[in-house]
């Protein structure tokens, strides 16, 4: 797989956690109290992280990723059959 493209799926997986952290849910207690995790300095760590894969990004890619990312939550999504499971358009051949 392309190192760029292992790069970006790991950027949406961190980007869901650091939302699910930022979102201020009942589980952020059950965290604190049972796991002993201090849920702003792991959302501080996480940014860090997501700020340090965004840099590794190559210009062009990281162009295109910051603009997919101000207005959509999934930035990698599979291609099946032609068919982008994303926004469910029918793919080109040409582009595919």
């Amino acid at each position: 797989m392309h190192p760029q493209l292992l790069l970006l799926l790991e950027l949406q997986d961190l980007n869901a956690h650091y939302r699910e952290l930022s979102a201020g849910t009942e589980m952020d207690a059950v965290e604190s109290r049972h796991f002993n995790i201090d849920v702003s300095a792991a959302s501080a760590e996480l940014a860090g992280k997501i700020a340090e894969l965004e840099e590794a990004l190559e210009p062009r890619i990281r162009s295109r990723y910051e603009r997919v990312k101000a207005s959509l939550d999934r930035v990698v999504v599979p291609v099946i059959n032609g068919v982008c499971y994303g926004c469910f358009v029918s793919i080109p051949t040409a582009t595919a």
